[in-house]
């Protein structure tokens, strides 16, 4: 009887919080540089949350280890809800096959609340380069071992384990060039100096219009809008292959449901507005906003998919 009297106060007490929540400015760490994808999505999702709450969302950027310093520090802090943190495909799903040793367990150390957008790559080559479609660079590499040259914003990123992962699923042998950022790589793949490149939509989509790209495939489920032309990698005969980034909220583990229920419907209200839908669409991101429970099985599948592909390519970071 008495635990029964306990557990009622403890979930009155919980229940009291959450719906004072939040009381007070909420800290929304970003674990990259200003200006960055990551820092756009978490500033448009932060000044929106503070309008709708009436108290400050202030982003604190926290960069350093491929987005690891910040995801651990936001890992480390009391979970009530005044410590939100934007992770991404590179360092909740990539990162635990990287390094040797992360100061947080993606999967057990965060709680996640939804989804934001998931970004496919477009796989661009130089206009000389006689294929059409990946169903052709699958045959000029397996001719030709080695000579298919691949560029990437550097080692371990999403650009560059995308390849990797084709490599692997179509047994095919290509050389992997890394570089210090994505504008170095497609200044060199537009100069000739490399073959093929796995980029973001934002930046390949004016060069492929322009012909001075051609895009072979893109890296999702389903053909994307602004190119409806161009198959997917595994409609080209690669089954069952799909590597998109992707962006979404979390929080510290033991986040009380009444809170976690709360910053997922009001985040989720957010994503369905006309004019955010019309600026993540210009990062190239489809909207998902999917439950707290379907972003964690998600990434419980993400996480193996990846240090899959981490280690069959021996990848090793900069």
């Amino acid at each position: 009887m008495k635990k029964l009297f306990v557990a009622v106060l403890l979930s009155c007490a919980t229940t009291a919080i959450a719906q004072g929540y939040p009381a007070k400015p909420v800290r929304w760490v970003v674990p990259f540089p200003p200006g960055g994808g990551t820092d756009l999505i978490s500033r448009v999702i932060a000044a929106e949350l503070s309008k709708l709450w009436g108290v400050q969302v202030v982003a604190d950027n926290r960069p350093g280890g491929g987005g690891t310093l910040g995801l651990g520090i936001a890992a480390k802090t009391p979970a009530d809800g005044y410590t939100l943190v934007l992770g991404q495909a590179s360092n909740i799903a990539v990162a635990p096959g990287l390094y040797a040793k992360l100061p947080y367990d993606p999967l057990k150390d965060l709680q996640p609340i939804t989804q934001v957008i998931a970004t496919p790559i477009v796989i661009v080559a130089h206009p000389s380069f006689p294929a059409k479609n990946v169903k052709d660079l699958v045959a000029y590499a397996k001719a030709r071992p080695g000579a298919v040259t691949f560029g990437s914003p550097g080692n371990g990123t999403i650009g560059h384990l995308s390849l990797e992962m084709l490599k692997s699923m179509a047994k095919i042998d290509m050389l992997h060039i890394p570089y210090k950022g994505a504008s170095v790589a497609i200044t060199e793949l537009i100069g000739g100096q490399i073959i093929i490149y796995g980029s973001s939509m934002p930046p390949a989509l004016p060069l492929i219009n322009a012909g001075k790209l051609r895009a072979l495939g893109v890296s999702s489920a389903k053909r994307l809008a602004p190119l409806p032309s161009v198959p997917t990698v595994a409609e080209s005969g690669v089954k069952d292959y799909e590597a998109v980034n992707w962006y979404g909220v979390l929080a510290p583990a033991g986040l009380p449901k009444e809170i976690m229920t709360k910053l997922h419907d009001d985040i989720v209200r957010i994503l369905k507005q006309a004019d955010v839908q019309e600026r993540f669409r210009g990062e190239g991101g489809d909207v998902v906003g999917n439950t707290p429970e379907e972003f964690a099985a998600f990434m419980q599948k993400e996480v193996p998919k990846w240090s899959k592909v981490v280690r069959e390519a021996g990848v090793k970071v900069d």
